[in-house]
This record gives structure tokens, C-alpha cells and sequence, in this order.
């Protein structure tokens, strides 16, 4: 089993910067890729960022340009820096990962990110 905790998550305001962080534990041999997803209140849990083996980083259009996903492998760690949010950017943020990229089979509790205007 693999074990993700997030953690970074806050309240700031629109146009600020908050950086998630999300460290791994357990079997993470299992893991070669991880992601960011987000869901907000009403709506389906969407990808946010994912991140490859060989360290190519998807982003959905949505934030591209203004957040930034990496990992560290030698501390089991990701992140997501986020800049210029908005309020929209509003969800739970969710750590995941995997074997392969987009492909996700276990998740963190989730981090709040709340962007007032």
C-alpha cells in the first residue's frame, strides 16, 4: 500500500500564490507517476496535473501557465506551485498516484485551497 499526505493547503487571496506539497510513503516502489486532481464543492474531481515517469508534466488548460508540478524523488515528495490564483482555482486538492501516468490508484485525504476575490 501507498500512502499520500498532502499538505500546504490555505486561504489566500485572488492573485496570490500557495504551494502544495504531498509526500509519499509505504510501497512507493508501485509508484512511477503522480498527479494533482482538485474538486470543488458540486462539481466531479477534475486533473489538475500529471506528472510521468520520465518526468513530462501534463496540465489542464485551465491552469496552464500559472501552476507548476514537480517531484523529488529522492524525498518521495511532489508539489504544486500555484500562482496568480483565482478564485475558481477554489477545491479540495488531492494528491495521486501510480503506475503509469493518468493512470492513479491511490489518493491523498485532500488539502483545502480557498482563493477569495
Amino acid at each position: 500500500q501507498v500512502q499520500l499526505v498532502e499538505s500546504g493547503g490555505g486561504l489566500v487571496q485572488a492573485g496570490g500564490s500557495l504551494k502544495l506539497s504531498c509526500v509519499a510513503s509505504g510501497s512507493i516502489f508501485n509508484i512511477n507517476a503522480m498527479g494533482w486532481y482538485r474538486q470543488a464543492p458540486g462539481k466531479e474531481r477534475e486533473l489538475v496535473a500529471a506528472i510521468g515517469s520520465s518526468g513530462t508534466v501534463y496540465y489542464a488548460d485551465s491552469v496552464k501557465g500559472r501552476f507548476t508540478a514537480s517531484r523529488d524523488k529522492s524525498k518521495n515528495t511532489q508539489y504544486l506551485q500555484m500562482n496568480s490564483l483565482k478564485p475558481e482555482d477554489t477545491a479540495m486538492y488531492y494528491c495521486a498516484a501510480g503506475d503509469r501516468q493518468f493512470q492513479h490508484a491511490y489518493w491523498g485525504q485532500g488539502t483545502q485551497v480557498t482563493v477569495s476575490s
